[in-house]
């Protein structure tokens, strides 16, 4: 059966191989996503996520201190000034003093404010010179995933074998490397298929990325306005027709990564989540679109030996 996976798809089936060689097995997968209850930020798993997070923390402690000093003077003008204390307002005087101060002192905040913001805001748009490149097409109701430098990951591959001792699956860059990825349905989750069985955000193909390598994504769309989101990552990259916008991601943990699109583009705009695995050595490609189900079914069974 294994070498039956590995004919299918010359460049995509030898990396989903690899993954389940490798010990990646659904059950035990680490899933980033959303849980019940959930009142935080999902943990980040890039630096880039990292830096919004913190600056978030930042800014709350700037919101809480301005918060109560406001509240408490406001008590102590209702207590002091308030119907019931009976005590009347002689004199309506201008303070300059105190003038100043209230339009310096915000002033200041908002000036130490902008400096961590500018900064996160210029590192979100800082592309690194990538490894590779992965093109993101957004469709309705599903995401379409090419990597544009198969050599690339073709060297990336062999590397991972040869630091393993194993020289038998060696190979050089063929195929596409494009491959569709759709939402799981509720039967064929409890059937086995996908990676997890989370509802609504199990795909049947998903993106395997390397961790501690700096990847672009091209992102664009082939009909309507979409949005490529994932939480963990803190990407959120408009999806629009005729355009190509790219952004950089750094993985630094291996993972189960999921998101979902963030711009109403029809009937099935909540059907079509986007799923990411992430692997200390360059996991794998999933199968192409021609190739999905022969080689899932196989790849299945042998997750299940």
């Amino acid at each position: 059966m294994l070498a039956y996976a590995f004919s299918t798809t010359p460049l995509s089936a030898v990396f989903t191989a690899l993954v389940i060689r490798a010990g990646f097995r659904p059950e035990v997968a680490y899933a980033d996503v959303a849980r019940p209850w959930q009142l935080g930020f999902q943990t980040p798993a890039s630096p880039l996520r990292e830096g919004i997070v913190a600056f978030h923390d930042d800014l709350r402690r700037f919101l809480t201190l301005i918060l109560c000093f406001v509240g408490y003077r406001f008590a102590v003008c209702l207590h002091r000034f308030g119907n019931g204390s009976h005590r009347p307002v002689d004199r309506l005087v201008h303070a300059t003093t105190l003038e100043v101060v209230w339009t310096i002192v915000p002033a200041l905040i908002l000036r130490v404010i902008a400096v961590p913001s500018f900064s996160l805001l210029y590192s979100i748009d800082e592309v690194i010179e990538p490894l590779f490149t992965v093109k993101v097409i957004g469709h309705q109701w599903y995401w379409t995933y090419e990597f544009l430098d198969p050599e690339v990951v073709a060297r990336l591959y062999n590397d991972s074998l040869s630091s393993e001792g194993g020289e038998d699956l060696l190979f050089t860059a063929a195929g596409s490397g494009a491959f569709d990825s759709y939402l799981l349905g509720e039967d064929e989750i409890n059937a086995g298929a996908g990676l997890s069985s989370i509802r609504l955000l199990t795909v049947d193909n998903h993106l395997f990325l390397p961790t501690e390598r700096h990847i672009r994504a091209r992102v664009t769309s082939a009909d309507v306005l979409h949005s490529w989101s994932i939480p963990s990552l803190g990407v959120k990259v408009d999806a629009c027709p005729g355009r190509l916008n790219q952004t950089s991601l750094f993985l630094r943990r291996e993972g189960l990564y999921y998101g979902q699109c963030s711009e109403i583009c029809g009937v099935n705009h909540g059907f079509r989540p986007i799923g990411i695995v992430s692997q200390s050595f360059f996991g794998g490609l999933t199968p192409t679109a021609l190739d999905v189900e022969p080689l899932l079914t196989t790849l299945q069974a042998l997750a299940q030996e």
